[in-house]
């Protein structure tokens, strides 16, 4: 693989300079904002601390991507939001449903099959360009939402609002090429924006959600 290979997807870029994106590198403070915000609220709470980290992780591997652009900084753009994806899902899994870590790790693993279906299936849609590898996650939020509306119906809201949010945070990223001429500096930065808020939302939800099963186990 080609580490430094130069990657040029986004309008905002008009070459290979380390500030061709401005908007798009510093909108990324979004991620550690929310981060930052979180890991106070947090506190005693340690999955949810773990993923403030690599919610802040996710902002500097983006920034680095932006700034950069090169397919190392690529890759440490998608592994910190590939890590918090699978951190989420163990977090919830065992929260929720009320399993150890062993079953809760093997519900997190069925994520792995379920987005190599899913992902050549929204790659179909033409419009969606390279949102497709993305487009999978807000629906297996909706399903969950779903899931537990019964069980658990606050944190089901929480989840398809934050479901919703993703899905308009996607609409700007598959937004930015189509409008290039007409928004020269593009729509990605909003990805970053509100996926901050997005990131932040579930995180909170979930910290909502411990302390109420906490209550309930000393009531």
């Amino acid at each position: 693989m080609e580490w430094t290979r130069y990657v040029d997807g986004y309008c905002e870029r008009m070459g290979p300079e380390y500030w061709a994106e401005p908007i798009n590198a510093i909108t990324n403070l979004a991620f550690v904002l929310a981060a930052l915000v979180m890991w106070r609220r947090a506190r005693g709470v340690p999955l949810a601390r773990a993923l403030c980290v690599v919610l802040g992780l996710i902002g500097i591997g983006s920034y680095l991507f932006h700034t950069h652009a090169q397919v190392w900084a690529a890759m440490a753009d998608v592994l910190p939001i590939i890590g918090f994806i699978l951190l989420y899902l163990f977090a919830v899994n065992r929260a929720a449903f009320d399993v150890s870590g062993w079953p809760a790790l093997g519900l997190t693993a069925l994520f792995i099959p379920y987005a190599g279906m899913m992902v050549p299936v929204f790659s179909l849609v033409p419009a969606l360009g390279g949102s497709a590898a993305y487009a999978p996650v807000p629906l297996l939020i909706f399903l969950y939402a779903g899931f537990l509306r019964r069980r658990l119906p606050e944190f089901a809201r929480g989840l398809a609002i934050g479901a919703g949010l993703l899905v308009l945070s996607l609409a700007f990223r598959t937004l930015d090429e189509p409008v290039c001429e007409a928004i020269p500096m593009g729509t990605h930065f909003m990805w970053h924006v509100l996926n901050g808020v997005m990131l932040g939302w579930m995180i909170y939800i979930y910290v909502r959600l411990m302390h109420q099963k906490a209550r309930n186990s000393h009531a």
